[in-house]
């Protein structure tokens, strides 16, 4: 199968692993979702896979008070639910993105909104640290980086496969086993595929925040970069 031939070619790129590090804007943050609900714990919880920037941060911090209070599976759901929530109601979507509402409003909304929705206490407190500083409109993004911090620690990995048809079944397995050879027999992969026609052949594969591109456009633009090249003669 072209597409595995394609991603062994890549290997030495595919082995490079992030170090699970934790930062001090992380450490500022889980102080904010501190809840009672957390018990300590014997053996130090740290984030499986690091992460930057001020979303990285905030979902990084909501993991470890999740991981703490032994809520991760739950947290997770709530999540899930929030991002569903913005998704089907425009006026819901709209009231997290509004910057120009009151702080004290963002507040008051968020705290009876969830408890009335019967929310863990990491989650509440994780949305309340939102409001307060402002941060609600990032809702969507941190829940995906949260994500992706819940699907690592259970040694999860989505794949995503852009191309310009389905791959056929067996060629999806064929993948599969690649993927699994690269990234380890521990880890459960989970692919998804999706049509992208602009990519006009070949594919695309998106894992983590690595992108290992091998369309036809990407391809046909180095072409012409390579022809466009002056030549000695």
């Amino acid at each position: 199968m072209a597409a595995a031939r394609h991603l062994r070619s890549g290997l030495p790129l595919l082995q490079a692993h992030l170090a699970a590090t934790e930062s001090a804007a992380v450490a500022q943050v889980s102080r904010g979702l501190a809840t009672q609900a957390s018990k300590p714990s014997q053996k130090q919880i740290k984030v499986p896979e690091a992460l930057y920037g001020g979303t990285g941060n905030y979902a990084s911090a909501l993991f470890l008070a999740a991981a703490k209070a032994n809520s991760l599976d739950k947290v997770e759901s709530e999540i899930r639910d929030i991002v569903a929530a913005t998704k089907k109601s425009p006026m819901f979507s709209q009231f997290l993105k509004d910057s120009s509402v009151p702080k004290e409003t963002r507040v008051k909304a968020v705290t009876d909104i969830f408890s009335e929705a019967g929310f863990s206490d990491v989650t509440k407190n994780f949305l309340l640290v939102l409001a307060s500083n402002g941060r609600l409109k990032f809702v969507e993004r941190i829940a995906d980086r949260f994500v992706d911090l819940t699907m690592a620690h259970k040694g999860e990995v989505k794949v995503v496969v852009r191309t310009v048809v389905p791959l056929p079944e067996k060629e999806e397995k064929e993948l599969k086993e690649t993927l699994q050879d690269i990234l380890g027999k521990d880890k459960t992969i989970l692919v998804e595929q999706k049509i992208d026609y602009s990519i006009m052949g070949g594919l695309v594969i998106e894992f983590g925040q690595k992108v290992f591109d091998m369309s036809i456009k990407t391809r046909a633009k180095q072409m012409e970069s390579f022809l466009r090249q002056p030549v000695d003669f």
